[in-house]
């Protein structure tokens, strides 16, 4: 990776942009991708798109969504202690002993999620972390100090862990998911301009907000560009650590190739033209299966109008929503490659129906 490609992604990375509040990311990743696009436009509750061909009437999107999970302040107690509620997916599991930033009007305010030692517990009889028993500190005496600070129910909290490196192979931190995802599509804009590569269709380079909630940002997106292709990316689960059962999860690996998810939202010539460039690129690949939904932007976009070919890119990734999510860097590579391949070789036009 280039060196001012992996200067983004980390600063992307550590930056906060929880549900609801994802602008300040919107703004690093609006910056970045700018000079590669012909315009952009910014919805109402801060999805972007970077946009190339503006003017033609085949649309294709790529996307993926900029959210990552959080916590809301939610009661204050006389003592000074703060109960939280989930913002998205987030797990009460890995909170005690986490750092957090508790996002303010009056600036950032460092708390932990404390527990009591285990010299004042009964392990023996010790029960998972809820919502209902964790807890933040944040230094203050009482519930005033705590206002004066400026927390008040509604304050949003981040976990205060950052991006890095490990074994030289793998990218690690808190939001990639599915902020790596937003990167990926990024670099696919970069490579399309300085390549010089010209497209016969209209490209529109989508960074949804608001998935982890419900796929709201993409549903809105979606209505709006009325696209007639639409390539999702987003993570999936990397199977092979402890506790995963393969039975129920399916056989996935960080490190052999971006995964393509059968479903009934995916459209089924979509998919053999991905698997199609993959093979012909030598791009490795792996297979997932979903039940109903995929559970990803892919749904919102399929479903959208009167319906858009839709397909789902997935990257492999290790501990979701955890503060340590791992995804391996030749897969990141090899997606970016699989969408630039993918784009290079698609006609205007091309309908993708089962039947004309």
């Amino acid at each position: 990776m280039r060196e001012e490609s992996f200067e983004f992604l980390q600063t992307y990375l550590n930056n906060a942009a929880p549900t609801g509040f994802e602008s300040s990311g919107q703004k690093l990743w609006l910056d970045y991708v700018k000079p590669y696009v012909d315009e952009y436009f910014v919805d109402t509750y801060g999805s972007v798109v970077g946009v190339i061909n503006p003017e033609a009437e085949y649309k294709v999107v790529i996307e993926a969504h900029a959210d990552e999970i959080a916590w809301f302040v939610n009661y204050i107690t006389p003592e000074g202690f703060i109960y939280v509620r989930r913002n998205g997916g987030s797990d009460a599991v890995i909170a005690p002993s986490k750092r957090v930033n508790i996002h303010t009007r009056k600036g950032m305010v460092k708390a932990v999620f404390g527990y009591p030692a285990i010299h004042v517990r009964k392990p023996d009889q010790d029960k998972a972390p809820t919502v209902e028993t964790i807890f933040l500190d944040c230094g203050a005496a009482n519930k005033q100090e705590v206002e004066d600070m400026g927390i008040h129910v509604g304050c949003v909290v981040t976990f205060d862990d950052e991006f890095w490196v490990m074994n030289e192979k793998f990218y690690v931190g808190r939001a990639l998911d599915n902020r790596i995802g937003g990167f990926m599509i990024a670099e696919v804009a970069r490579m399309l301009k300085e390549n010089g590569t010209k497209l016969p269709f209209g490209l529109y380079i989508v960074n949804a907000v608001q998935e982890e909630i419900g796929l709201r940002g993409a549903e809105m997106i979606a209505h709006r560009i009325k696209p007639d292709l639409a390539i999702i990316t987003d993570v999936t689960h990397d199977t092979q650590s402890p506790m995963y059962e393969k039975k129920t999860n399916g056989d996935l690996h960080c490190g052999k190739g971006p995964v393509f998810t059968y479903g009934p939202a995916v459209q089924n010539n979509v998919l053999d033209m991905l698997i199609e460039v993959a093979r012909k690129n030598e791009i490795p690949f792996q297979r997932a299966a979903a039940t109903r939904a995929t559970g990803t932007d892919t749904d919102a976009f399929a479903y959208s109008s009167e319906g858009v070919a839709s397909a789902l890119i997935s990257l492999p990734l290790k501990y979701m929503h955890t503060t340590v999510e791992t995804v391996h860097k030749d897969d990141v590579e090899n997606i970016i490659k699989l969408y630039y391949q993918f784009l290079i070789q698609l006609q205007t036009g091309h309908d993708f129906r089962y039947l004309k």
